[in-house]
């Protein structure tokens, strides 16, 4: 595969991780409205990205699409986490 078209992967994986997370948007609409879920799998997926992220941005190279695919996953896993607590 050429380098061209593993940047179009890399690119297309980064909008579906994107989307992995934005699916906790309803999630966290149910928590608000006292159907509280677990709190467990967003906070784990929360700190898989925040390693994700230390991994892509600290590298010799800096891995971007990384970085931008799991953002979302730290901010919306943790939002989802704690809308699930109180």
């Amino acid at each position: 595969m050429s380098e061209k078209q593993m940047k179009i992967v890399g690119w297309i994986a980064t909008f579906m991780s994107i989307m992995m997370y934005v699916s906790y948007i309803p999630q966290i609409l149910d928590n608000l409205a006292g159907h509280k879920g677990n709190f467990i799998q967003p906070a784990v997926a929360a700190l898989n990205c925040c390693l994700w992220c230390y991994y892509g941005f600290f590298k010799e190279k800096r891995d971007i699409p990384i970085v931008a695919a799991n953002i979302p996953g730290i901010i919306l896993g943790i939002i989802t986490a704690l809308t699930s607590i109180f």
